[in-house]
Parts: C-alpha cells; sequence; structure tokens
C-alpha cells in the first residue's frame, strides 16, 4: 500500500525542478531534432516522421526551458546605481530561451497540418525564426551571465565550454532558418543549408546539456549555478 510519504517522495521526484531533468529534457528534445534533420536519416523517414521527431522534441525543449526559467532565479538584483535594480542576465537568458521554445511549438505544430506552401511561410516559417531569433539572445545573455560570475576566457571550465557550444547552436539553428525561408515564388532558399543548420545546432544543443550533467560532478542536480543553469536547447 503506498504511503503518505512515498507520493510525497514521488511527488517531489516528478514536480521538483532540477539541472538533472532540464539537461535531460534538453538532451531528448536535441536527439530527436538530430534524427529528424539528419541528411542520412531525414530522407530516408520521410517529411510527415520527421515533423513527428520535431514536435515531440519541442515539447521536450519547452518543459526544459521552462526548468531552466524556474532555476535561474530572481529577476533582478539590487546595483549601487540608478534606478536600483537591474535585471541579471541569467533570467534574461532563460526567460528568451523560453520564449523560443513557445514559438518553436507553435512552428512544429503547425508543420504536421500545413498542406500548402502558403501556410508553411505563414505558419511555420515566421513563429520559426522568432524562435531562432529568441535562442540568438538568449546564447549571447549566457555568455554575459557566466562572464560575471567568471572571466570571458575560461576553457577550463566545463560551464564556459557549456556556453560557448550552446551559442554555436543558436547561431547554427538562426542558418537554419534563413535557409528554410520560403521565397514569394514557392522555393525554399536552401533545403540543404536548412537540414545541416538544424542537424549541426541540435548535436551543439545536445553536448552542452550533456557536458553539465550533475552525475559528472558531485552536484545532487537540484540547483542551478550561474554556469550549470544556462545550457539550451532549441527547435524547429
Amino acid at each position: 500500500m503506498t504511503t503518505t510519504t512515498e507520493i510525497a517522495r514521488w511527488r517531489r521526484a516528478v514536480l521538483v525542478p532540477t539541472l538533472t531533468k532540464q539537461c535531460w529534457g534538453f538532451m531528448i528534445g536535441s536527439s530527436l531534432f538530430a534524427l529528424g534533420s539528419a541528411p542520412w536519416i531525414g530522407l530516408w523517414m520521410g517529411a510527415a516522421n520527421a515533423n513527428i521527431c520535431f514536435f515531440i522534441g519541442a515539447w521536450f525543449f519547452t518543459t526544459a526551458g521552462l526548468i531552466q526559467l524556474l532555476l535561474s532565479g530572481a529577476v533582478t538584483v539590487p546595483v549601487s546605481y540608478a534606478p536600483g535594480t537591474m535585471v541579471r542576465a541569467e533570467w534574461l537568458a532563460a526567460s528568451t530561451q523560453f520564449f523560443g521554445t513557445l514559438m518553436f511549438n507553435v512552428s512544429t505544430s503547425a508543420a504536421l497540418t500545413a498542406h500548402t506552401l502558403a501556410s508553411q511561410k505563414h505558419l511555420v516559417w515566421s513563429p520559426d525564426a522568432g524562435g531562432s531569433v529568441a535562442f540568438l539572445i538568449s546564447g549571447v545573455f549566457a555568455i554575459v551571465a557566466y562572464t560575471r560570475v567568471n572571466t570571458f576566457w575560461n576553457p577550463s571550465d566545463v560551464g564556459w565550454w557549456s556556453s560557448q557550444i550552446n551559442f554555436i547552436g543558436c547561431v547554427a539553428f538562426g542558418v537554419s532558418a534563413v535557409g528554410a525561408y520560403i521565397t514569394p515564388g514557392g522555393a525554399t532558399v536552401d533545403t540543404v543549408l536548412a537540414n545541416w543548420g538544424t542537424f549541426i545546432g541540435a548535436v551543439c544543443f545536445l553536448v552542452a546539456s550533456l557536458i553539465v550533467l550533475p552525475q559528472w560532478s558531485s552536484g545532487d542536480g537540484r540547483g542551478a549555478g550561474p554556469a550549470q543553469g544556462l545550457v539550451s536547447s532549441s527547435g524547429k
């Protein structure tokens, strides 16, 4: 018979946000996006199955993005100059990333129902591009947040590598959005560029989350420091 203590333990295991859950959410989502965009696999599985991978992966990203936002801490911090408070770069990184995941939820959901080039242009590409821009902004804020408590060049720290690899992934997804743009004539600018950008970005986000898993250190995974809380992913 299930006891009250066991129920409470189960609720904590499921509902309490942790860095471990955040990382695994991003890694699973990234794996699904890499699977759907890999040139040698995506062509074999077809567009419909690839879109399903993106759709499911986007929900893992959104869940992980929400966890990251909850772990990012207070929105503002007191400062000695006017206006007396400053919005924290770490919170800005997490909030813009979470907004980007919502945009990718819109684009991946629309991709499952889009049957014309017009619907792809308006329902898929626009939120996809918006999510890419949000992730680029998030990647910049992540680096800013890291340098506020560390140094700009610190390759001996795994958090530094995570923020740098994450930013490369953000750029790759931005390039992918450019390649995926549908011109007024109905042609995609560069399908190969769009696929490779998505694949490279997904791999970068996977690695950025993998290397900061608390299991690699003595941390218990219940919190996120200035470096560990900044890993991010995206999907499109």
